[in-house]
């Protein structure tokens, strides 16, 4: 999908973008070869050229950090296909409080596809080890995670960094209209959790961490087990968002129709 998007240059919108798709431009490397294109003026046409060179270059180097600063936001979801093999999702708990009134991380859950991994605070949580673990991967799966994950982590852990493309299921859910929460979705997607921990929610994660710190080892693994759902799941979600996501794009017809 990222090497069919346009809308991820600086003045081409949605609608540009389609209107590019309709006229044969499909590609990059349409985009490059076209002599001339009516929609931009010749001016227009050179820096983006610059741009799609740089991108395709970067994307062959597979550069996720590149595209992580020069690829917006909203539409960073567009190179989970390309990076998806070094994707990681993560999950955090927390103290129940903000963090100006006190409050902090109690457990962050990573999950890469095979292996979960777990960062408890007082144990194993820190910005360097965060760190070091965060630039194995080339991009990041959260749910709510712009929001509430990133930014929590942001002022907890002065320094942590996060220079991979991020792929906000919960963003990505509401822009194809599908309501509620993780847990309603799984629901929907027919995706079932841990007996041990169904039925449980952020409140419960609270209370599991002060029991867990009164000494309660039962606590500990119940919450970790319960993060740990939180966090594998995405990885199940992902690929069935992106798809839905490439298809209200409308390129798929384009591509299904041989417009060349």
């Amino acid at each position: 999908m990222i090497q069919n998007s346009f809308c991820i240059l600086d003045g081409i919108g949605e609608k540009k973008e389609r209107r590019l798709w309709r006229d044969g431009v499909l590609t990059w490397t349409d985009f490059l070869h076209a002599d001339k294109l009516l929609t931009f003026s010749d001016e227009r046409k050179r820096l983006y050229n610059e741009s799609l060179f740089l991108f395709q270059k970067e994307l062959s180097a597979r550069n996720a950090g590149y595209f992580s600063r020069m690829v917006k936001r909203r539409e960073q979801w567009r190179l989970f296909e390309r990076f998806k093999d070094g994707a990681v999702c993560l999950d955090i708990e927390t103290s129940g409080l903000q963090p100006n009134s006190g409050g902090y991380v109690t457990v962050v859950g990573l999950y890469d596809g095979c292996d979960y991994k777990c960062f408890i605070q007082g144990r194993n949580l820190t910005t360097e080890i965060l760190n070091k673990e965060l630039r194995n991967y080339q991009c990041l799966i959260t749910f709510y995670g712009a929001a509430f994950d990133i930014p929590f982590l942001q002022r907890t852990f002065r320094g942590i960094e996060f220079p991979m493309p991020h792929f906000d299921l919960c963003f990505a859910a509401k822009r194809l209209k599908i309501a509620g929460g993780l847990k309603k979705i799984e629901h929907d997607f027919g995706i079932e959790r841990d007996e041990s921990v169904q039925g449980l929610d952020g409140y419960d994660a609270v209370k599991l961490w002060e029991h867990a710190r009164a000494g309660s080892s039962h606590a500990l693994d119940r919450l970790i087990q319960y993060n740990r759902e939180d966090t594998v799941n995405l990885m199940q979600i992902a690929p069935v968002l992106y798809e839905r996501l490439k298809q209200s794009t409308g390129i798929e017809e384009y591509l299904a129709c041989g417009v060349v």
